[in-house]
């Protein structure tokens, strides 16, 4: 295995680690506070560490057009995802956010479809986006049994799904010669005004933060913004947009156990039925790319 090999593989698992931790951040985060709050003092947290790393690395920050478009738009999706996760994050478990985020193969697919033409839709690949889709509407109808408001929370973050997709391939579209943390730090000096904003404009500035909510917050804003979306950048430059959102079909599983095992949540029979068919429509979708004359065009894994 060869030093970038390993750094490929490293990377990946870095980012399943940390976004399998990331839900329950989000909903410790938020406790005590509005949730605006906790995604601006993340994103801040976030773009001072990744500024120290650049000056401590002597990274090549590049700020030519393409890098400044490449910023941009990897800023705003990661603002507007956040954004509809945290406001949903109040109506749901923890586990069920990382469920939802588990559709982003296919969304980042139908994007990589009509942008990179990556990837033609084969039959098993179809069958695997319908049960998906199938799995998302049992877990809506179990919703009911988490409250009243639990279907708001589950439409906001597959608006966040949508959103994160859509900024992944865009930003794969680009194809800016940027470094990963460079583009982690030019994302987030879009992502930190537009937090502020939110804030300000939605919400308040706490007289007082929890110790949990402050603990999650710093852990968020070190390791979920600034390793992860480096990890993740890094990937995307590297690896196809499929493969990289393949890491989805893996954290719903390790986000449901955490949330079950450290924060009391309760998996209903609906959203056990749903969740195991998300999955088995996602392992479908990426296992199953089958040419026209029926020959594997690839197996999705992890990097060598």
């Amino acid at each position: 295995m060869s030093q970038h090999q390993k750094q490929l593989s490293s990377a990946y698992l870095g980012v399943i680690l940390i976004w399998s931790t990331t839900p329950l951040g989000i909903v410790w985060s938020s406790q005590g506070v509005h949730y605006t709050f906790p995604l601006f003092a993340r994103m801040a947290i976030g773009l001072v560490i990744s500024l120290l790393w650049l000056a401590v690395t002597r990274t090549r920050f590049p700020t030519d057009a393409q890098a400044r478009q490449s910023y941009a738009i990897a800023g705003f999706s990661i603002w507007a995802a956040m954004l509809c996760t945290y406001w949903g994050a109040r109506f749901i478990p923890s586990g069920m956010i990382s469920v939802i985020f588990g559709l982003s193969p296919i969304m980042t697919g139908l994007f990589a479809w009509l942008w990179l033409r990556e990837d033609a839709f084969s039959p098993l690949k179809v069958i695997g986006m319908l049960l998906g889709l199938s799995g998302l509407f049992l877990v809506f109808g179990g919703s009911v049994q988490l409250g009243s408001t639990a279907h708001w929370g589950i439409a906001a973050v597959l608006a966040a799904v949508m959103l994160q997709a859509w900024g992944l391939v865009a930003i794969k579209r680009i194809r800016a010669d940027v470094p990963a943390v460079a583009q982690t730090a030019g994302a987030l000096a879009f992502t930190v005004p537009l937090s502020g904003l939110s804030l300000m404009m939605l919400g308040e500035w706490p007289a007082h933060v929890p110790l949990n909510a402050a603990a999650a917050t710093l852990y968020l804003g070190v390791f979920g913004s600034v390793a992860g979306f480096s990890m993740y950048y890094f990937l995307i430059k590297h690896i196809s947009a499929g493969r990289v959102a393949l890491i989805t079909l893996i954290t719903p599983v390790t986000a449901l156990l955490l949330g079950m095992g450290l924060n009391g949540e309760r998996l209903t029979l609906n959203i056990a039925e749903g969740t195991a068919l998300i999955l088995f429509g996602l392992a479908l979708y990426e296992w199953g790319l089958i040419s026209k004359n029926g020959q594997r065009l690839r197996t999705a894994r992890l990097p060598d």
